[in-house]
């Protein structure tokens, strides 16, 4: 039994360093992926996109916004004028943190009164948030100590002054901060990827292997009608998912959804054919089901961790950030999130869905150009 045995794994392992395909399916997948999962798993928040409002504009003020300065967390992408600009910023996704400072604020200081600060973040990350709010916090008691100790030094050997800064904390979109508000629209987009290249890869594959591919291409059929004879049935279930799944996150989760359904059904329609695209080029680089298992699993995976679903994109190294720009659902949940919870539309939108066409269109025709080569 044991020589018996020897003899099968010699065989086995003969027959795998024979393969060269299967050892790089067996390692450099799982190298990429640790690599990926080792810099982009991440909960910490370097970089926070942060609007300031500096209606005191005093050196007080000008010095609070300088403490955020020098964190490097909070780079100031915009210094608003009035509440409206402030809004903007937030509902179009340019910034996450807005620092409201009213007038007066230098004055509370130097009278020994509370002197209010309000921040208000965007809620559609709860986590990103939450993270935030917990730096905005330190770097505010950072500033009040400075105050003190700039005030009344310690030498002075008397009893230090009362400065007192109160943080108003103003969470938008999310006041609660719940995190089901956050991870139920973007389970709709994770859920939709997988299963819309899943159908797609297996379903061309199948045929292939079976052998009813050549039987088709021989008759009538073009093979541009083939494609979306196979496409779009799969379009459709996956539009129906999307529908599904959000009719459950409102009426089982109790998710607000306050936008346009027309404009989250343009995001789903991008989208959906960004994931028909790649699955279409799953399916010309397979020649069996297993292959197309193991190459879909290799791409879904990264495209998760880099969608900025559950670790925040800011947070990568540059250069996982600019593969993030080649990742349909990135822009998918920016627009469902902001759907569901902002009620904007496609005026702020633009960038994203312009962006998933842009993928959609090439991930589409690489992959009919490489289906009819693989039919020649």
């Amino acid at each position: 039994m044991f020589e018996r045995l020897t003899v099968m794994l010699m065989k086995e392992f003969l027959e795998l360093r024979r393969d060269p395909w299967a050892i790089f399916r067996l390692v450099v997948p799982l190298l990429i992926q640790v690599i990926v999962l080792g810099y982009a798993a991440t909960f910490t928040v370097y970089h926070v996109a942060t609007v300031v409002l500096d209606l005191d504009r005093s050196q007080a003020s000008r010095e609070l916004v300088s403490h955020f300065v020098a964190t490097g967390r909070f780079p100031i992408v915009d210094v608003a004028e009035n509440d409206a600009q402030v809004t903007r910023d937030i509902d179009s996704g340019r910034t996450v943190v807005a620092i409201v400072i009213h007038a007066g604020f230098a004055r509370d200081l130097l009278n020994g009164r509370t002197a209010p600060l309000e921040v208000a973040v965007d809620g559609t990350n709860s986590n990103t948030a939450l993270i935030a709010l917990g730096y905005v916090s330190q770097i505010v008691a950072q500033f009040q100590a400075d105050q003190v100790a700039r005030a009344w030094p310690v030498s002075a050997g008397a009893a230090a002054p009362a400065i007192s800064v109160t943080l108003q904390q103003r969470p938008w979109f999310n006041e609660g901060l719940e995190d089901r508000w956050f991870f139920i629209p973007g389970v709709i987009g994770t859920l939709t990827l997988i299963q819309v290249i899943s159908l797609t890869a297996f379903a061309v594959v199948r045929e292939r292997e079976v052998g009813t591919l050549e039987q088709i291409m021989v008759s009538p059929i073009r093979p541009f009608e083939f494609i979306l004879g196979k496409t779009i049935p799969f379009f459709l279930i996956g539009l129906g998912n999307v529908a599904l799944v959000t009719a459950f996150g409102v009426l089982w989760f109790g998710i607000p959804f306050v936008g346009n359904p027309l404009v989250m059904l343009l995001g789903a329609s991008l989208f959906l054919l960004a994931a028909l695209g790649l699955g279409l080029l799953v399916s010309t680089m397979s020649r069996t089901q297993q292959q197309a298992f193991a190459l879909s699993f290799f791409l879904i995976n990264p495209f998760f961790i880099l969608s900025g679903f559950a670790f925040p994109i800011a947070a990568m190294p540059r250069v996982l950030q600019w593969f993030t720009l080649i990742n349909p659902l990135r822009y998918f949940l920016v627009v469902i999130r902001s759907v569901f919870l902002k009620g904007v539309g496609v005026a702020e939108l633009w960038p994203d869905l312009l962006a998933m066409a842009l993928i959609a269109a090439a991930l589409l025709t690489l992959s009919v150009l490489r289906f009819r080569k693989s039919l020649d």
